[in-house]
């Protein structure tokens, strides 16, 4: 039977009321040029994440950063202090953690539910460390299973729980369309009622693998249970390499709508140079939050 979870105590995070304080730079675009844990140090002239706030503060003039977990060499204490240490010398702030794990936690095989459970509460642990609010957390899709509201639920109780007595954010992404399904997500976090689990609504992801009008749908559930963290994109690829463009006025409609007041994270996703497109990306999210 699903144990859920709901406690008394709730998250606060003061965010920013000045619009481009609510920005914050994902370090997936810039996978081709961050070290990531296979790399060897300074592989090729690629830069750590410990300097990631740094490098897009000069580049973009934007010091929030939303690292990537691939990004990171380890998850030793002190490997995670010289990252916090790093993005506060720079005047940063890490405010979410983009984690991606293979173990699925709704599969029919309860060993690799508990793989699930044990990783994201590893990285819960690790959010604490870097001073990073929240983490996002992926459900990888079951070799055993369909997507299972019950036994997803049940594995997402445990983490909140954690992640509660840490006061750490958990966020759910509509990415993967078929165990991430934005409806999907929605049913999950209702199961689960804890007020440490939320969702985190990429533009673009649903649009890309749904129609427009299931997309939109999707997004706005998304929204109406947001709390600190968002993915702005324009544009993403479908599986046969067709561009779909997101509508952007639309979908700030969407956020807005949902009086969402958290950070909005850019992850330019599309051919190209990341620079020049995550400073569209930011023109164009100072232009609709205004």
């Amino acid at each position: 039977m699903t144990r859920l979870y709901a406690t008394s105590s709730q998250p606060r995070l003061a965010f920013p009321t000045e619009l481009r304080e609510r920005i914050a730079i994902a370090s997936y675009p810039f996978r081709d040029f961050i070290a990531g844990t296979k790399d060897t140090a300074g592989a090729g002239g690629k830069i750590e994440i410990k300097d990631f706030a740094a490098h897009v503060g000069e580049k973009l003039d934007i010091k929030k950063i939303e690292p990537w977990s691939a990004h990171f060499r380890s998850l030793h204490g002190n490997y995670l202090a010289e990252i916090r240490d790093a993005v506060a010398r720079a005047g940063g702030m890490i405010v979410n953690i983009a984690v991606d794990g293979e173990h699925s936690p709704y599969a029919g095989d309860k060993a690799e539910r508990e793989k699930a459970v044990a990783f994201n509460k590893q990285w819960v642990d690790a959010a604490v460390a870097v001073g990073s609010p929240s983490i996002r957390t992926n459900m990888s899709k079951a070799r055993d299973s369909e997507p299972n509201v019950e036994r997803a639920a049940d594995s997402f109780s445990r983490v909140a729980e954690h992640a509660g007595t840490k006061n750490i954010l958990v966020n759910m992404e509509n990415d993967n369309p078929v165990s991430e399904d934005p409806f999907f997500i929605v049913k999950v976090i209702e199961k689960v009622n804890s007020p440490w689990l939320h969702t985190l609504p990429d533009f673009a992801n649903s649009l890309a693998a749904k129609p427009a009008s299931y997309a939109y749908d999707g997004i706005k559930q998304m929204f109406s249970r947001a709390y600190g963290i968002c993915h702005v994109k324009a544009m993403e690829a479908n599986e046969k390499g067709q561009v779909v463009h997101v509508d952007m006025p639309k979908t700030f409609g969407i956020l807005k709508g949902a009086k969402y007041k958290g950070y909005c994270s850019m992850e330019f996703d599309s051919p190209g140079d990341p620079y020049k497109g995550t400073a569209e990306l930011i023109e164009t999210t100072l232009r609709y939050l205004t």
